[in-house]
């Protein structure tokens, strides 16, 4: 149950929560400056301690948010695999219900032959991704990889079954920014799961009970 876990959670790189049509677009997205950006909320508001935004182009800070929410996406997948995984260990019909323990030994429990479908689909998605947002290598110079297509706004890769994207510029940018928020909590969440498991070997649910 965990392996098919951390399938969504990857494959939720390139498929998650994307708004789905591009033609509607705020003027924070075509203009993309720090000043701008969805995602700050007070008290805190543009969070950038290290001065991150003061040294980059809008090149470099749409793939910083690009970088951002992806990891945000994951991660939110990945919090829902581990409550997931621990709930139902030993009583999935996957894999004999043979899985079991905290959710970081579970992709090492899985019967071989499954890593090789995992790597297939995480490269499917990503291979998508990479279609809708990324300039093809063949027309970048060398010293501009990994250059973002300039009508495509970080995360939107058209992913949007239940047509959720607002219409409206404004709200558009608050459901930005709740997605954002809601990451960047998901990643501090899954970060700290995987330290707490690794330290005391005990799954989350576990700690909760006792």
């Amino acid at each position: 149950m965990m392996k098919l876990a951390l399938i969504s959670t990857l494959a939720g790189s390139a498929a998650a929560f994307a708004p789905a049509q591009t033609g509607a677009r705020s003027t924070s997205l075509n203009a993309f400056s720090a000043e701008s950006l969805p995602g700050a909320l007070a008290p805190m508001g543009f969070f950038d301690p290290l001065g991150f935004a003061e040294k980059a182009d809008e090149a470099t800070m749409k793939r910083y948010r690009e970088a951002e929410v992806t990891h945000g996406r994951v991660a939110m997948l990945a919090v829902i695999g581990f409550f997931v995984g621990e709930a139902v260990e030993g009583s999935s019909f996957l894999f004999d219900a043979s899985i079991s323990g905290p959710a970081i030994s579970h992709p090492g429990q899985v019967p071989g032959g499954w890593d090789a479908l995992i790597i297939a689909g995480i490269g499917f998605a990503e291979l998508q991704r990479a279609k809708t947002g990324w300039v093809d290598p063949a027309d970048v110079k060398f010293d501009q990889a990994g250059k973002l297509n300039a009508d495509y706004y970080p995360g939107d890769i058209g992913f949007d079954p239940l047509g959720l994207k607002p219409e409206d510029a404004e709200e558009l940018d608050v459901m930005i920014t709740k997605e954002l928020q809601n990451g960047r909590l998901a990643m501090l969440a899954a970060a700290g799961f995987l330290a707490q498991e690794a330290v005391d070997g005990k799954g989350i649910l576990e700690h909760f009970s006792s």
